[in-house]
């Protein structure tokens, strides 16, 4: 049986926020340690029934990275969803949900700029 490894190591400042995130992975075809600016961990406790979650982003993370980290997260999440059940109508409503997400945003930048 083979055993893989995925490790984070977070960098906070005084205040305890997040400055730096880096992760490595056993399995990561760029063999070393990589960095990030913002995770998102979800784990299914079967136990409780429930999700265990931890969000994490740098203080220097752009709001509107931000904004299409959680639209992708979202979708890839949808992907899941029609892959581990088949079921078209969650992942398609997924699927709308991040398309009008998108458009939001891009709404927002126009009209910053």
């Amino acid at each position: 049986m083979k055993t893989s490894e995925i490790k984070f190591t977070i960098t906070l400042d005084d205040q305890r926020l997040p400055e730096k995130i880096n992760w490595e992975a056993t399995d990561n075809p760029n063999e070393g340690i990589e960095e990030a600016k913002s995770i998102s961990i979800a784990v299914w406790d079967h136990f409780h029934k429930g999700t265990m979650k931890i969000d994490l982003w740098t203080k220097d993370m752009p709001v509107d990275e931000m904004k299409r980290f959680v639209i992708e997260a979202i979708g890839g999440l949808g992907e899941t969803l029609l892959t581990a059940t088949g079921d078209k109508k969650m992942a398609g409503d997924i699927d709308t949900l991040c398309r009008d997400l998108t458009q939001h945003v891009e709404e927002e930048i126009r009209r910053q700029k």
